[in-house]
């Protein structure tokens, strides 16, 4: 226990700059690596939710695969086959969907 109290009282004193230089250059780091892509993605997924038109053919969060037959404030009437049709709520869409017909000649 005494060893413990001597080391602890000879901790150097001095660095204060030091580590607020670190402290700043870490965040910057986490800014331009983390938050800054993530905020440009979420703007990207928003411009294409507002963008959705009748038609269009998407892929809900849930991995649904349809395509739009209406489109309100808050929903999507989402035809998935022939004459089933569902609403889902416009946050779910995730992305457009890709043709079947591009795939299917690969």
């Amino acid at each position: 226990m005494n060893l413990l109290t001597v080391l602890l009282q000879s901790a150097p004193t001095g660095g204060g700059s030091y580590f607020w230089i670190m402290m700043i250059a870490v965040f910057a780091i986490m800014y331009f690596f983390m938050i800054r892509p993530q905020n440009k993605k979420q703007k990207e997924i928003q411009n294409f939710r507002k963008n959705l038109e009748v038609g269009q053919k998407i892929v809900t969060a849930g991995g649904i695969y349809g395509k739009i037959k209406d489109i309100k404030d808050t929903t999507i009437l989402l035809e998935i086959a022939d004459n089933v049709k569902i609403t889902i709520d416009k946050n779910s869409v995730f992305a457009s969907a890709p043709d079947q017909t591009q795939e299917a000649s690969k």
